[in-house]
């Protein structure tokens, strides 16, 4: 296995790669909620109103699908070509979506950009552990995470803009420009040989599973609308999902590296957290893809202001995912989240089901914050709950598992409240226009665009306006029922009490609710959850327990350094004190501490001397470095690392980065050597 050394990287090409990485999911986050804004003008200009939730689920469909494949084949082939192969996908299907002049082909090209989206968000999380050093990749972790909340608050507001100042297709144009950056960059500065891994790709497992449920979408969003229930297609399709679903089960259970293992399905807690993540997907998606609906056409306001009045969707959304990941991570117990955010997530929608004509801007914000505010809190803690339920070898498979139904509930969740819609507007409409009709090209069907409506006779603009609301009272109330299965699976997960290394959840759990599937291998999660944790520990904290645990006579402060000279014998004073970012004069000051405690020889002349430990500096340097370790491995306790011959290597790769960790020494060293 080829594998590039993160320490390799200078640190300026390090933060040039993120901010190429940054961009690249920029790229894909941002295009899942900037479209939500535009949608309504999407539907009036192509006449589809109809088909509208395709818009959104062919990419999301897409992209969930796609994800598995792109990260197992990124580990065999090397993920840098990989990367930029998503890149240049997404920005293809974004510049023909720009261009399409028909809803149909709009759907087409989403799904091509949903491909290359699936693509950017795998390799973004995956290549930033390969150029990234452990003892660095806490801070980068909540930099990934803050970009999916930076663009659930902004993508609706950009949406809005390019809607009102330019046109719905700069929704798509946007990424152009800041592709073409990342892609030039990523092919500049990114390393060609990092990490691999070999792999059994499941590719007929992953082809009968896009099939199976691009069969049961088509289903539900066609059914009653485009053909009767009763007619040959819908039966073609209902045959086709069975049989399809059928086989990939079938394939699944012979497949060396199943998409979704079998198995894991025995797990009480990953059945548990799987279902509730597919209802929760289910309500969030559809919520997102309709709220803007009501503002515009029913309340009438601009596209940038409906972007402006989904905050209090995505404010409350966002706390209470920060709030309950951090309550979780101090209580150790995470049961009661799932079962107040689904029931509060319950009340949100039925709240939203009586949004009228006449209701005004603060309570709609009430209704979008109670939604938001039981989505957070349901879906922050599933992650957690699985990776605390699961086997070390299982853990990589059941991370993925878990976002992977919340994908694919979204999925289903935008196409049946479209399907609902669809079915109940013409009706709607025909009952609050009593007998005024609609004026040529504008039918249920094709809908009209905010802008034409306004142009509308004032009876029938009423009439219009009242019956679409109508219309989308019944999508959410027919949305209830599922939050209530939702709040009624909850009670099914079991409250594991939590092992420390996973008491610590992903910034990009936290604050993505709309991710990919998560593709990390057993190893990268492990990794993960433990420099998450040990990022957060005070370095005070951490080296006064060492000198405890390894009974070394020296301050916190000598310790640190201790251990850097232990890790790089043979260094000259002054290229260690590059090394650590401290004067040569702050290096003999501190050196002289570990002379005077008998751990280093005299210093010789020069500053390109090396440091030399005395036979018992070497023993104070072994016993911390073992205390150390055994710190390390004692978070990872629950896993058996003695079973698991990988897990002990990737201890001891971490023991090691950790120990050489070049941050300054903070003022907690300084203190707490004072004393």
């Amino acid at each position: 296995m080829d594998h590039h050394d993160p320490s390799e990287l200078s640190q300026r090409r390090t933060l040039i790669i993120i901010g190429a990485l940054l961009l690249g999911m920029l790229l894909a986050a941002l295009d899942q909620t900037i479209v939500a804004t535009a949608l309504p003008t999407i539907a009036g200009d192509l006449h589809g109103l109809s088909h509208l939730s395709w818009v959104v689920t062919a990419y999301l469909l897409a992209s969930t699908v796609s994800t598995p494949l792109w990260g197992k084949l990124g580990d065999l082939y090397g993920r840098k070509v990989f990367f930029e192969a998503a890149i240049v996908i997404f920005l293809v299907g974004s510049a023909l979506c720009g261009l399409a002049h028909s809803i149909f082909i709009l759907i087409v090209f989403r799904a091509v950009q949903g491909i290359g989206g699936g693509g950017l968000l795998t390799g973004a999380q995956t290549i930033v552990a390969d150029v990234v050093p452990a003892r660095d990749r806490g801070r980068y972790q909540g930099l990934f995470g803050s970009v999916f909340g930076v663009t659930s608050v902004i993508g609706p507001l950009i949406g809005g803009f390019f809607v009102d100042n330019l046109s719905w297709r700069w929704v798509f144009y946007v990424n152009l420009p800041i592709g073409a950056v990342a892609l030039a960059v990523v092919a500049a500065v990114l390393p060609g040989q990092l990490r691999r891994a070999q792999h059994r790709i499941d590719y007929l497992g992953t082809v009968l599973l896009a099939g199976a449920a691009t069969s049961l979408v088509l289903l539900t969003s066609l059914g009653g609308t485009t053909y009767a229930w009763s007619s040959a297609p819908i039966f073609i399709l209902g045959g086709a999902a069975v049989v399809l679903g059928a086989a990939f089960i079938w394939a699944e259970s012979r497949a060396a590296e199943p998409v979704v293992p079998l198995h894991l399905f025995r797990n009480r807690v990953f059945s548990a957290a799987s279902a509730i993540g597919f209802v929760v997907g289910f309500a969030l998606f559809g919520a997102i893809a309709y709220l803007p609906q009501y503002m515009q056409i029913v309340k009438g306001v601009s596209p940038t202001v409906s972007g402006l009045r989904l905050l209090p969707l995505m404010v409350g959304l966002l706390t209470t995912s920060i709030v309950s990941g951090r309550l979780v991570s101090r209580w150790g117990r995470y049961r009661i989240f799932p079962i107040i955010g689904t029931a509060t997530m319950t009340v949100g929608l039925y709240l939203l089901s009586h949004l009228g004509v006449t209701t005004s801007v603060w309570l709609s914000s009430v209704y979008m914050l109670v939604l938001g505010a039981g989505i957070g809190a349901s879906l922050q803690v599933l992650v957690v709950a699985v990776q605390n339920a699961v086997s070390y070898a299982d853990l990589g498979a059941a991370t993925g598992g878990t976002t992977f139904f919340r994908s694919i509930g979204g999925s289903f969740g935008t196409a049946t409240f479209g399907a609902v819609f669809s079915n109940v507007l013409a009706g709607d409409l025909a009952a609050a226009l009593h007998g005024l009709r609609l004026p040529p090209g504008v039918t249920a069907a094709s809908g009209a665009s905010p802008a034409l409506l306004d142009r509308l006779p004032a009876a029938v603009h009423a009439g219009y306006v009242s019956g679409y609301a109508t219309a989308l009272q019944t999508v959410f109330l027919v949305a209830v029922p599922f939050g209530v299965l939702a709040f009624a699976l909850s009670w099914t997960l079991k409250d594991v009490p939590l092992r420390t290394s996973t008491g610590a959840p992903d910034p990009a759990d936290t604050l993505a609710p709309t991710s990919r599937p998560t593709v990390r291998t057993s190893d990268q999660e492990m990794e993960r959850a433990l420099t998450a944790l040990l990022g957060r520990e005070r370095r005070r904290d951490i080296y006064a327990g060492l000198i405890s645990a390894a009974s070394v006579k020296t301050t916190p402060r000598g310790a640190w350094l201790l251990l850097r000279v232990g890790e790089h014998p043979g260094w000259g004073r002054h290229e260690l004190a590059e090394h650590l970012y401290m004067t040569d004069a702050d290096m003999e000051r501190r050196l002289g501490e570990l002379v005077a405690a008998g751990y280093a020889r005299p210093l010789a002349d020069g500053p390109a001397a090396p440091v030399p430990l005395t036979e018992t500096g070497q023993h104070a340097f072994d016993e911390l470095f073992r205390a150390r370790h055994d710190a390390v491995a004692r978070l990872a306790a629950g896993w058996d690392p003695e079973h698991h011959p990988r897990l002990v290597e990737l201890l001891t790769r971490i023991t090691h980065q950790l120990a050489a960790s070049s941050e300054t020494p903070g003022s907690d060293l300084d203190a707490a050597a004072a004393k």
